[in-house]
C-alpha cells in the first residue's frame, strides 16, 4: 500500500513539472519568434551578401569597399583609402535597434586608423572627412575612432565609441576627436581580437543606448545611453571608414535591423522634425599641434652629411698638401 501511494504522489509532481518546463520552452520560443519577426530584411546585411552580379540587395556602396564570402570590407590595411556603404530603404521606424557585427584589424601595433563610423543620416553615398563621409550631416553617427588626435587633456583612452547628433550646422573636428560636439561615449577595445565584435544601437522612446559586446560573452555591456535625442524617420544607415597615413582592415560582418514597439505618444509624423539632442558633453580644452623638431633619421642623415664634408675636406687638404710638396721638390732640383 506505501508503495502504491508514492507512485500515485509521484505522477502529478511529474505532469506539473513537464507542464512547466513546456510551458517555459514555448514562450521562449514564441518571444524569439517575435522578435525575429522584427526583424526587417530591408534593413540588414548578412551572408550571403551577393544578389545578382557584384550587387547587395538593399545596399550601394563606394570607394575602396569590397564585398568577400565572409564580410564587406570598407578600407583595406593600405594608407589613404576610404569606403562605405550605404542601405538605399529610408527608414520609417520610430523606435528601432541596429546590431553591427564587425571587425577591425591590422598589422601595426602602435600605430593604426582611423576608424569607422555608423550612420543614421539624411544624405547617403557623400563623401567626406568624417572618417569616409560628408561633415555637416543632418542625423545620427556612432563613431568608433582607433587614433587619439587630442593633444589637451583626454579622459579616456583610444579606441574610443562616441555619439554625435548633427542638425546640419556642426563640423567634426579631428584635432579634437569630436569631443566639442559628442553626447557620450566610452572607451572599447575592438581591435585585433580574435573574434568578431558586437556593437548595439537601440534607439527608443527618445532615448539612444549604445551597448557593446567585445569579449564574445554574448551579453550587451552598456556603452552609453542619452536621453532627449530627437531623430526623424525617412533618414538611411551606413557605414564609412577612412585610412590615412595610418591604416587598418575596417570589416562588417552583419547588420541587423529590429523594428521596435513605438507607443501612442511617439505616433506623430516625424519626417520633418530636425535631428537634435538635449545634452552635450562639455568640450575641452584644444591645443594646437606641438612644434615638431627633427628626427632621429633627420638627425642622423645631418650628422653623416657633415662627415662626408669634413671628409672631403680633409682629403682635398691632404692632395694640396701632396702637390705643394711635389711643387717644391721641383724647385729644390
Amino acid at each position: 500500500m506505501y508503495g502504491h501511494s508514492k507512485n500515485r504522489d509521484f505522477f502529478p509532481a511529474a505532469l506539473i513539472t513537464g507542464f512547466l518546463v513546456t510551458t517555459l520552452f514555448v514562450r521562449q520560443s514564441v518571444q524569439q519568434n517575435d522578435y525575429n519577426d522584427y526583424l526587417k530584411r530591408e534593413h540588414s546585411l548578412f551572408k550571403p551578401y551577393q544578389g545578382s552580379g557584384m550587387t547587395i540587395p538593399y545596399w550601394d556602396f563606394i570607394g575602396t569597399t569590397f564585398v568577400t564570402n565572409s564580410y564587406v570590407r570598407l578600407t583595406p590595411d593600405l594608407q589613404s583609402k576610404n569606403g562605405a556603404i550605404w542601405n538605399h530603404v529610408p527608414c520609417t521606424s520610430i523606435n528601432w535597434e541596429l546590431q553591427l557585427n564587425f571587425k577591425v584589424h591590422g598589422h601595426g601595433k602602435d600605430l593604426f586608423g582611423d576608424g569607422f563610423a555608423l550612420w543614421y543620416a539624411r544624405d547617403r553615398l557623400q563623401t567626406g572627412p568624417v572618417f569616409g563621409s560628408k561633415d555637416n550631416f543632418l542625423g545620427l553617427a556612432i563613431i568608433l575612432d582607433t587614433y587619439s588626435n587630442h593633444n589637451g587633456p583626454h579622459n579616456h583612452q583610444h579606441p574610443y565609441i562616441s555619439a554625435m547628433v548633427n542638425n546640419g550646422s556642426l563640423s567634426y573636428d579631428h584635432d579634437r576627436d569630436g569631443t566639442h560636439t559628442q553626447l557620450a561615449g566610452c572607451e572599447a577595445k575592438f581591435r585585433n581580437v580574435e573574434f568578431d565584435t558586437q556593437l548595439s544601437v537601440r534607439y527608443e522612446n527618445d532615448v539612444l543606448t549604445v551597448s557593446t559586446d567585445l569579449e564574445n560573452k554574448g551579453s550587451w555591456k552598456e556603452c552609453l545611453r542619452v536621453e532627449g535625442v530627437k531623430l526623424p524617420t525617412g533618414y538611411y544607415f551606413g557605414a564609412s571608414a577612412t585610412t590615412g597615413d595610418l591604416s587598418d582592415n575596417h570589416d562588417i560582418i552583419s547588420i541587423k535591423f529590429y523594428e521596435l514597439e513605438a507607443p501612442s505618444l511617439l505616433a506623430e509624423d516625424r519626417r520633418q522634425i530636425v535631428p537634435s539632442a538635449a545634452t552635450f558633453e562639455a568640450p575641452r580644452e584644444h591645443r594646437d599641434d606641438p612644434k615638431q623638431g627633427m628626427s632621429n633619421v633627420k638627425i642622423f642623415f645631418l650628422i653623416l652629411l657633415m662627415m662626408l664634408i669634413v671628409v672631403v675636406l680633409v682629403v682635398i687638404g691632404i692632395m694640396f698638401y701632396q702637390k705643394h710638396k711635389e711643387n717644391a721638390r721641383k724647385r729644390f732640383y
